[in-house]
């Protein structure tokens, strides 16, 4: 176990209420955090410790006199270097935008101020939160990879820096690095949280949290969601104002997908005997062999991953063709492939893509009169030796590719590293998810 611990921010409000605690010394906390492991980790590309105390001390006095702004208000948050600050710099991992600044907040930064929240500062993320990894350490083991494109969020919160940060997803980047690091990752239901002024315009691209809680996660959605809403033609965040009551399901269902043939064995196990768990409890589970529509859900998302990334490939023509122009030296290699890559297809073949998306996610929709909720892994195994790479998302793009909720919750474990348990929902259902969510942890949590 790392000496470090993730930093809930929903429990402490209690204290804060009372007069036990206060924002500004839950932030010091925090800071501490940041001086002890920072340095090893390489989680933010810029910190302004100044401006956070400051707003940490207006939360304080919000506090004191009861009028907090929302539930969140204090709330130390990380946010992606892939979406706006107005005072900080928003580099997207890329020497193209190097001391860029936009002179707005992002969306989701606006609403995340609005709410009270303390912006500690910009947390790695790839090269324009896609492949080429930017450092960021794992803090459970310095030699291996924090996952990506939200690697310096989900290092951030592991290391206890911050309660809560902002990731970005378009194959596997919050749910990945949430699962390598050990803490919840949520990936809301596609255009449900605002993405304006964040640059990860792709279709399949989802704003959520990463987070020290499942409570956590859910009442930093929902404050953003209640300010900014989704994004435009996207009705937003559904659900309730307090966090999901925990819900007992009737029936789960278990996807493999293309990710359990090059999953470790002991994640299989680890996985399994969870589900054992989930049975002892009650609870039917569906599995692709004895149930005809698992078997065809399995079926249907068997190219997910290849869709998903003809589909992004297509969209990122631009804006990689003008950075190309002005000077490709910036851009990675991997990029320029990419580019060339896209240039080579047509619009008609992006058009069959997405046809046939629309029809994946259809037999999906109907899928949620067999069950409550999926369960997956949420990555092959525990996070990979080496900084190079920011391992396998095959787990994670099922779930993407349907522009459904999903979260990537800390209850599973392989050789003392931590591994996410997935679960994924159904559209517009995310508070469901939750309650689901919330159940699973209650039930697993517990020592067997």
């Amino acid at each position: 176990m790392p000496k470090h611990q993730v930093r809930p921010f929903f429990s402490a409000a209690a204290g804060f209420r009372s007069g036990n605690d206060t924002p500004r010394a839950f932030l010091d906390r925090c800071l501490r955090a940041v001086d002890q492991f920072e340095p090893g980790i390489g989680a933010f590309v810029h910190i302004d410790a100044a401006a956070a105390i400051a707003a940490a001390e207006r939360s304080t006095e919000r506090w004191r006199s009861g009028k907090p702004l929302s539930r969140i208000d204090g709330m130390p948050i990380g946010v992606k270097d892939i979406i706006e600050t107005v005072d900080m710099p928003t580099q997207m991992g890329s020497p193209v935008y190097e001391n860029w600044r936009s002179g707005r907040d992002a969306a989701s930064v606006a609403a995340l101020r609005a709410a009270g929240a303390v912006i500690l500062g910009k947390t790695v993320t790839t090269e324009f939160a896609a492949t080429v990894a930017r450092g960021t350490r794992n803090p459970w083991d310095a030699r291996r990879t924090p996952g990506g494109s939200s690697s310096g969020s989900a290092a951030a919160v592991a290391s206890g820096m911050v309660s809560a940060a902002l990731g970005t997803q378009v194959i596997g980047s919050i749910l990945r690095p949430s699962s390598f690091c050990g803490c919840v990752g949520f990936k809301p239901t596609q255009g449900a949280i605002n993405r304006g002024g964040s640059h990860d315009g792709l279709s399949q691209s989802a704003h959520g949290p990463l987070a020290a809680s499942l409570e956590d996660a859910w009442i930093v959605a929902r404050e953003i969601a209640d300010r900014a809403g989704g994004d435009p033609g996207f009705p937003g965040l559904y659900g309730p104002a307090e966090v999901p009551a925990a819900r007992m399901p009737a029936r789960l269902a278990v996807l493999e997908t293309t990710g359990w043939a090059v999953a470790e064995p002991a994640a299989k196990a680890a996985f399994e005997a969870s589900v054992a768990r989930i049975q002892a409890a009650g609870i039917e589970v569906i599995r692709r062999a004895g149930h005809r529509g698992t078997a065809e859900v399995e079926s249907s998302i068997a190219r997910a991953m290849e869709i998903s990334r003809q589909i992004n490939t297509w969209e990122s023509i631009w804006p990689l063709n003008t950075y190309r122009a002005v000077d490709p030296a910036k851009i990675s290699k991997i990029m320029l492939d990419r580019l060339a890559e896209g240039e080579a297809m047509n619009l008609d073949a992006y058009r069959a893509l997405l046809a046939e998306r629309e029809r994946i996610r259809a037999r999906y929709a109907s899928y949620s009169a067999d069950c409550d909720a999926v369960l997956t892994l949420s990555a092959p195994g525990p996070a990979p030796m080496g900084l190079e790479s920011t391992g396998n998302p095959v787990f994670n793009v099922p779930a993407t590719l349907l522009g459904v909720p999903a979260l990537s919750l800390p209850l599973l474990e392989v050789d003392g590293l931590p591994l996410g348990l997935q679960a994924i929902g159904f559209r517009d259902a995310d508070a469901a998810l939750f309650s689901v969510a919330a159940w699973l942890i209650a039930l697993l949590s517990r020592k067997a």
